[in-house]
């Protein structure tokens, strides 16, 4: 009986070798490797690679990994293996025989007639890959040029970017000298593939507005990321109904948000209050005395000295108006919290200027203060304090609803007492078991942090904006649920940062509130927050109705795994 071997190597199969070593074997050459021992490594490979790939599909699924990412260890290892299964399937004569004018074939011809199969996820198992194309991926030449197939780079790119890598052009000058933003990323982008040896491939470039971003938004742009932006609504809220734009990754939020908006709707809507609209910015000052530095807090603290300070403070803007100062001593050290009310912006930068006129002022009656930082953290920003708890910062809004039985029987799928108990412990006790500082709530941060990323807000102040605590109760004899929600510190603006850019704009638009309000300054951004407030409560309901009916692992389950078959993640 005719008997040829394939030979595989260590990283992967030569199909060109091992058809030579099989026609050595069908002339008797006898240097050969001995059939006993081919055989002892094939079935050894098969089975070190097999149980390898169990170990790593197990993995997959405990750490839910979709099967289908697959590494080129992996890739690797499925060409061995299947390398290996044709070698022991034809060793045992399972399989078509070959006539021995097979011999007479060439290597090319002997590979197609053995291999008639459809080509699969991993051909190059059977059939020698193009001379071009490597079998295992290698890291990147930091020298070598990576970029897309669209990208084009003139002689003078080429140029611009060996400047760069070499050191003597700072990549922050690209846009000043090449006079195109665009051009600029694109330069910058390839700059860096070839400085860190690592590709970018799959990060956008192209097709974005560079010029929007100069200066106000982003610097040394090398490109932009996609985030899905999905609409939750109509939410009704004071008597008017939003279509609400969230971006995220995450699967279900905007499900969910959705239901609990549609909850809201069938009860009637909900309604907002907007209690107190001022940012704030708090220096830090310094005397030689701790007796001095509280002559300076007596003087803030005196109503007859506030008008004077208003005065200098509101020249840094035409919205900007001064509400209170409100000082705060430690030692000698002095933080003086300022609070004003800025239009539609957001306002750091106009609150900012405002107490830099202010410093320059008592500059004269207290010469011998020093100014330490504009910020002394008393404000306080991008961080959990409890001042913004308390004396809230931005706009601080209350959202409540009457939620009728039947809906919450038939579209929440659970009872008022198992909500309202569900609130006390998990929302209220809970939190303060864990000393929670404004979270007294489900998931507050997962809305606001949604709509802030669509709309263009500081998503860093997410922090603050996301205190927030929810509060349910049974009414009209226990048949009916109150909630609300209690935000003392959204921080949103319609103007100004990253809501001019195209794409934010036109969440903004959708909402109703782009750009600056004509009739009334600040009318836009406190409507915003109030949004921002009646979605929380929307996403806050739902998740809390999910939980109480035992459906949240359910539903994630379903909406927040991948799946291809999208007839699959509808039903």
């Amino acid at each position: 009986m005719e008997l040829r071997r394939r030979h595989v190597a260590a990283a992967a199969v030569a199909a060109g070798e091992s058809l030579k070593i099989q026609k050595l074997a069908a002339a008797g050459d006898s240097s050969i490797i001995p059939l006993y021992l081919t055989n002892a490594v094939f079935f050894g490979l098969f089975f070190s690679v097999a149980y390898f790939l169990l170990h790593r599909w197990r993995e997959k699924i405990r750490t839910s990994t979709p099967l289908h990412v697959i590494t080129a260890s992996e890739s690797a290892a499925i060409g061995l293996l299947v390398a290996s299964a044709v070698y022991l399937i034809r060793f045992f004569g399972i399989g078509p025989s070959r006539a021995s004018s097979d011999d007479d074939l060439s290597d090319e011809e002997i590979i197609a007639k053995d291999d008639g199969r459809t080509p699969g996820p991993c051909p190059s198992a059977v059939v020698d890959p193009p001379e071009e194309t490597a079998v295992v991926p290698s890291p990147v030449p930091a020298k070598v040029l990576i970029r897309n197939d669209s990208d084009s780079l003139s002689t003078e790119d080429e140029e611009i970017i060996q400047a760069v890598v070499s050191g003597s052009l700072p990549s922050y000058s690209l846009e000043s000298k090449l006079g195109d933003c665009g051009r600029a990323a694109a330069v910058r982008r390839e700059a860096v593939q070839r400085l860190t040896g690592r590709s970018l491939e799959g990060l956008p470039v192209g097709g974005f507005d560079y010029e929007s971003i100069l200066g106000q938004c982003c610097e040394m742009p090398i490109g932009f990321v996609q985030i899905p932006v999905g609409v939750a609504g109509p939410l009704l809220l004071d008597g008017r109904e939003y279509t609400v734009p969230m971006a995220t990754t995450e699967g279900c939020l905007v499900a969910s948000t959705n239901r609990g908006c549609k909850a809201i709707y069938a009860s009637g809507g909900a309604t907002s209050v907007l209690m107190k609209d001022g940012m704030t910015r708090a220096p830090v000052v310094r005397f030689a005395t701790a007796k001095r530095a509280a002559q300076l807090k007596f003087y803030l603290e005196d109503p007859l000295n506030f008008d004077s300070l208003a005065v200098v403070f509101n020249k840094s803007s035409r919205f900007a108006r001064l509400q209170n100062i409100q000082p705060a001593i430690a030692g000698k050290n002095l933080y003086i919290r300022f609070r004003c009310s800025t239009g539609d912006a957001m306002g750091m930068n106009m609150v900012s200027k405002g107490v830099q006129n202010v410093l320059d002022f008592l500059q004269s009656d207290f010469p011998d203060m020093e100014v330490i930082g504009i910020s002394g953290n008393f404000c306080s920003d991008k961080k959990a304090a409890a001042v913004n708890w308390i004396e809230g910062r931005g706009k601080s809004v209350v959202c409540e609803a009457i939620i009728k039985e039947d809906v919450i029987e038939k579209v929440l799928k659970t009872s008022v007492e198992a909500l309202v108990e569900l609130n006390t412990l998990k929302n209220l006790t809970g939190s303060a078991i864990a000393g929670a500082l404004g979270g007294f709530n489900a998931h507050a941060s997962n809305i606001v942090s949604a709509i802030y990323i669509a709309t263009g807000q500081d998503p860093a102040q997410n922090v603050e904006s996301s205190h927030c605590i929810t509060m349910m109760e049974p009414v009209n004899n226990g048949k009916d649920l109150h909630i609300s929600v209690t935000m003392p510190s959204i921080e949103v603006g319609t103007v100004g940062g990253g809501t001019q850019l195209a794409s934010q704009s036109a969440c903004l638009n959708l909402l109703g509130v782009k750009g600056a309000s004509e009739e009334t300054p600040g009318a836009n951004a406190r409507l915003l927050a109030a949004i921002v407030a009646g979605s929380v409560l929307a996403g806050e309901l739902s998740l809390m109705s999910a939980i109480a009916a035992g459906q949240l692992v359910k539903s994630h389950m379903k909406f927040n795994r991948s799946s291809r078959s999208i007839p699959n993640v509808v039903s």
